[in-house]
C-alpha cells in the first residue's frame, strides 16, 4: 500500500509511519501547554525528528472542550509555525484544524495534510486540500470538535465499530468525490472523540475493520483517557499502554501513529514491521 504525502511517497505494506504530536495550545490534556513558547515548540519539534518521526502535526485547537479559540487565535499559533517546520526539516507537515480557512493557510506555508477531526464538517476543507494537493485525514466524531458529550450512544446505528465504519466510508468517499486520490486519504475512528472508554478500546480491537474500507488507518491512541482506564494511571503514565495499543494496531492493519513518544513508537512500529514482513514471506512460501 502506497501513501503520498505531499512529494512524499511511503511504503506502508508493513511499515508504519509515526506522526509526532506538536501542540501550540495552552490547554492540551497531554503537555498542558509545556510547548505553546515558540522557541520550546522548536526544540520539541526537533526533539521529535531526532527521534524517528516520519512527518509531524501541527495544532492549535484542542479537540476537547475548553476556552474558544478564534479564527485569528488559532492562525497565529499555527502558520507560523508551519512555517518554521517546513524551513527547517524535509518532512511533510499535517495542521491538526477542522477549519478550512486555518487549513488553506497552513498549505500556503507549506503543510501538505489536512487532520480534520470533525470529519470535513467545513466544506473549505476539502476544496482548499483538492486546491493544494493535500493527503486527509478523516476523523470520526460523534457530535463536534470541542462540544462535551458525555453520555455518547451508538445503539440505533449498530453499534459504535458500524457507526464509525459508516462514517469512515462516508467522509473518505467526500475526499474521493472531491477529487482527492486514494492514496492521499486516510480515516480515523476518533478514540476518546465522543467514545466511552469502553467504546474506544472496543474500537482499538476492531481495527481491522476500519482497515477493511481499504484506505491507510490512522490510530490516535497516544495516553488517551481509555488507556488510562484500562491499567488505571494517570495521563503521564500510560507510556506502556500507548506502546500496546500501537503493537496492536499495526497487527490489526493500522499504519500512521500519532504520538507524544515518537522515539518508542518508532522502535515498536520497526519491529512489528520486521515481524509482519517475515510472516508475510513465510506464508508466501509456503
Amino acid at each position: 500500500m502506497l501513501l503520498e504525502l505531499g512529494s512524499h511517497p511511503f511504503d506502508i505494506t508493513y511499515r508504519a509511519l509515526v506522526m509526532g504530536i506538536l501542540n501550540r495550545t495552552p490547554d492540551s490534556f497531554f503537555d498542558g501547554g509545556e510547548y505553546f513558547d515558540f522557541d520550546a515548540f522548536l526544540r520539541k519539534a526537533e526533539g521529535l525528528v531526532d527521534d524517528g518521526a516520519d512527518f509531524l502535526d501541527v495544532g492549535g485547537s484542542k479537540a476537547g472542550p475548553g476556552p474558544e479559540v478564534t479564527v485569528a487565535e488559532e492562525m497565529d499559533r499555527v502558520v507560523p509555525a508551519v512555517e518554521a517546520l517546513k524551513a527547517r526539516f524535509d518532512l511533510p507537515i499535517s495542521v491538526d484544524t477542522f477549519r478550512g480557512s486555518v487549513a488553506r493557510a497552513s498549505y500556503e506555508a507549506g503543510a501538505c495534510i489536512g487532520n480534520d477531526i470533525s470529519g470535513f464538517a467545513d466544506p473549505e476543507f476539502l476544496r482548499a486540500a483538492v486546491d493544494h494537493e493535500a493527503s486527509v485525514v478523516a476523523c470520526h466524531v460523534r457530535l463536534a470538535p470541542r462540544v462535551p458529550d458525555p453520555t455518547p450512544n451508538y445503539d440505533d446505528e449498530g453499534g459504535v465499530v458500524n457507526a464509525v465504519r459508516n462514517f469512515c466510508s462516508t467522509r473518505a468517499q467526500w475526499a474521493l468525490d472531491a477529487g482527492i486520490p486514494a492514496q492521499r486519504i486516510m480515516v480515523d475512528a476518533g478514540l476518546d472523540l465522543g467514545k466511552t472508554p469502553e467504546m474506544s478500546a472496543e474500537l482499538l480491537r476492531h481495527s481491522d475493520d476500519l482497515v477493511s474500507l481499504g484506505f491507510p488507518v490512522f490510530l490516535s491512541a497516544s495516553n488517551k483517557g481509555f488507556l488510562g482506564e484500562l491499567v488505571e494511571t494517570e495521563v503521564h503514565d500510560r507510556r506502556e499502554a500507548t506502546v500496546a495499543a500501537h503493537c496492536l494496531g499495526i497487527g490489526l492493519g493500522c499504519r500512521i501513529l500519532r504520538a507524544h513518544d515518537v522515539k518508542g513508537s518508532r522502535r515498536a512500529a520497526d519491529v512489528m514491521a520486521e515481524f509482519l514482513e517475515a510472516r508475510a514471506t513465510a506464508i508466501g512460501a509456503a
